[in-house]
């Protein structure tokens, strides 16, 4: 069993709002349909862009299925954030009926 602290897709819908949702899938991945409001930060990118993240927030991590997320939400931890895998990644949460943004994010 995982010690990777995870949340499921109604928690992140309850959530979101209120964290910072990073998707560590590859970009053509996150531009196919992501969670609403996500930040792409690709997997081999993340200990590079970690100033990009705010450590007073929680942090939801994302992927496809929940692979990639579980082991960037561990480093994410060993760096000091609050953070957790989302259980069954964007896969679960387009299952469930959760909207389902496309394309990239608007410049900011």
């Amino acid at each position: 069993m995982s010690s990777t602290p995870e949340i499921d897709i109604a928690q992140l819908a309850a959530e979101a709002d209120r964290a910072r949702v990073i998707d560590v899938r590859e970009f053509a991945e996150y531009v196919a349909g992501h969670v609403p409001g996500a930040t792409p930060i690709p997997m081999g990118q993340l200990p590079s862009r970690l100033d990009e993240i705010d450590r007073a927030r929680p942090v939801y991590v994302v992927c496809a299925s929940g692979n990639r997320s579980a082991a960037m939400t561990d480093f994410l931890i060993a760096k000091g954030y609050d953070a957790y895998s989302v259980a069954g990644g964007t896969a679960a949460w387009s299952q469930a009926g959760r909207p389902v943004e496309t394309g990239a994010p608007a410049p900011s």
